[in-house]
């Protein structure tokens, strides 16, 4: 069933590549981040949240390039499909961009407020706010949720390029997949 209309076209490298190292980065940071969790209160951990919150702002960077490539250099619609699926397909892109924003502000501020400082693989950043545990807290909590949510949204996402690629077997993932030039990934 090919229904949509992709043959030939596919995101830009730069597109190509931001998805691919945010998706990365996305996956070791949840999975440290609940890593963390767990050994929070050892006290040899405090690299591992070192190296989170420079993680985060290496994504936040990324995040941030995506963002403006996307809103410059915006894709060719998938195609007409049902009338559900391009608009459940533009909701999941759009709760992920939201999500993605949202999940390193919130963890940044949250750290930015622990009184603990932030800094970036080692360079600490300028404080510039006074410890709060309260709104820590709150922000981390906003973090926590986010990451759950993000979960679900990538699940989503992902569960949406499979049906393009086992059930309808059309172009449509492979517009994202680094190296394939054809469009029908062969």
């Amino acid at each position: 069933m090919k229904n949509f209309s992709v043959e030939g076209w596919r995101y830009s490298g730069p597109a190509i590549f931001l998805h691919w190292a945010i998706a990365l980065l996305v996956a070791v940071l949840v999975g440290l981040g609940w890593y963390m969790l767990s050994v929070e209160e050892d006290p040899s951990s405090a690299w591992l949240f070192a190296l989170h919150v420079s993680l985060g702002l290496t994504a936040a960077i990324l995040i941030a390039m995506r963002l403006v490539w996307r809103l410059r250099n915006p894709p060719q619609p998938a195609g007409t499909g049902s009338g559900w699926q391009p608009k459940v397909a533009r909701a999941t892109h759009w709760l992920l961009y939201s999500l993605l924003v949202i999940m390193p502000v919130a963890g940044f501020l949250g750290a930015s407020f622990s009184g603990d400082g932030v800094a970036f693989f080692g360079l600490a950043l300028p404080q510039w706010v006074q410890p709060n545990d309260t709104l820590k807290e709150q922000f981390f909590g906003v973090h926590a949720v986010v990451a759950w949510v993000l979960v679900a949204g990538v699940a989503l996402h992902v569960l949406g390029a499979l049906k393009h690629l086992l059930v309808d077997r059309d172009a449509v993932f492979w517009r994202m997949w680094p190296g394939r030039r054809d469009g029908q990934g062969r």
